[in-house]
């Protein structure tokens, strides 16, 4: 398969600046994944598709403030981009100006942040080994900046409305854009309506920000990310697949921890790696079902939600989409694949 079968024209216009208030006032375009039959709703009925027995996977990730400004040896105004912590000291980051920051460099941020350059990744990236003096979560909330996607142009007053409701362990370098979409009297209605709630963790990673380089699919390799399944969610949902429940994931990031997590056909807990890439052929272990915002043309997911209905299905989904004038990424409105 070829990228550019996964592109799709989108007015500027639509790519949404700002999170509507309240977080469940969203659209919601909700899609038969097997016909194609399509319903405009808003995020709030999202209620009325839900039947009790269906089990829902959050992952409950929250946004480092990852973005840092500091200063080389020279002088040199620098900005290195927190992606994925490898050990107590070394990250692995983003650098701009890359082409002067080279193993060696050193960066100072603050009188009790500092770090050096250690090598450069297969992906354009670096490894900095970071020097601190005192709580690094103390001192990064301090000094670093919550990132936000480079089509949001416009400030964000309340940085909050970048995190879920429910975001508990730190290290994403993105927010889970799906679950921004949840209040938590929603989520409240939702478990008193006798339907399960899991919470599953992935960090994500530099691939959210790395488009698709190949030009054939099956030669894109992903960027590693790190997710934790505990026990308990493990059993829950081992207990739904083995009752012919529906699972429900919120947002691509839960697909990807279920899929990988899941990839022996039983849900084994604890932590690990993943290199997973979801495209069409793929056959889901564990998602039935799927709450996810609107992606990027030509992204690794649009073709993950097109693997779990159709490309033609998910591409005139977008069409209709785009011809509502429905708002897309991050802060945009939602779709329901059903």
């Amino acid at each position: 398969m070829q990228v550019k079968d996964f592109d799709y024209e989108l007015p500027k216009e639509l790519i949404a600046q700002h999170p509507l208030e309240p977080r469940d006032h969203s659209r919601l375009l909700v899609v038969d994944k097997g016909n194609g039959k399509m319903e405009h709703r808003h995020f709030y009925d999202l209620v009325e598709y839900l039947k009790q027995g269906d089990l829902l996977v959050f992952n409950d990730t929250r946004v480092i403030p990852a973005r840092l400004h500091g200063y080389k040896d020279t002088g040199a105004r620098v900005e290195v981009f927190l992606l994925t912590r490898l050990n107590t000291n070394d990250w692995e980051v983003l650098v701009k100006p890359g082409r002067k920051l080279r193993p060696g460099a050193k960066i100072k941020f603050s009188e009790d942040l500092s770090c050096e350059i250690q090598e450069v990744t297969d992906f354009g990236g670096r490894v900095a080994h970071f020097i601190f003096n005192g709580i690094f979560e103390e001192i990064l909330d301090r000094l670093g900046e919550t990132p936000l996607p480079p089509y949001i142009t416009e400030p964000l007053e309340d940085k909050e409305r970048y995190q879920t409701v429910y975001s508990k362990e730190r290290g994403s370098a993105a927010a889970p854009t799906a679950g921004l979409h949840f209040t938590s009297e929603l989520m409240r209605k939702i478990k008193d309506m006798g339907i399960e709630e899991v919470f599953v963790t992935l960090h994500v990673g530099l691939g959210t920000f790395r488009p698709v380089s190949e030009p054939t699919i099956e030669d894109h390799v992903m960027h590693s990310e790190f997710y934790t399944v505990s026990k308990q969610a493990a059993d829950a949902i081992n207990a739904a697949k083995l009752a012919g429940r529906r699972i429900v994931a919120i947002g691509t990031t839960s697909v990807r921890t279920l899929e990988a997590a899941g990839a022996s056909g039983t849900m084994q807990p604890g932590g690990n790696w993943t290199k997973i890439f979801i495209y069409p052929g793929y056959k889901f272990r564990f998602v039935d079902a799927l709450v996810t915002n609107f992606h990027l043309p030509q992204s690794t997911l649009l073709m993950l939600v097109s693997a779990l209905s159709s490309r033609n299905i998910m591409l005139a989904a977008y069409a209709v989409a785009v011809q509502e004038r429905y708002r897309f990424f991050s802060f945009g409105d939602a779709m329901f694949i059903k």
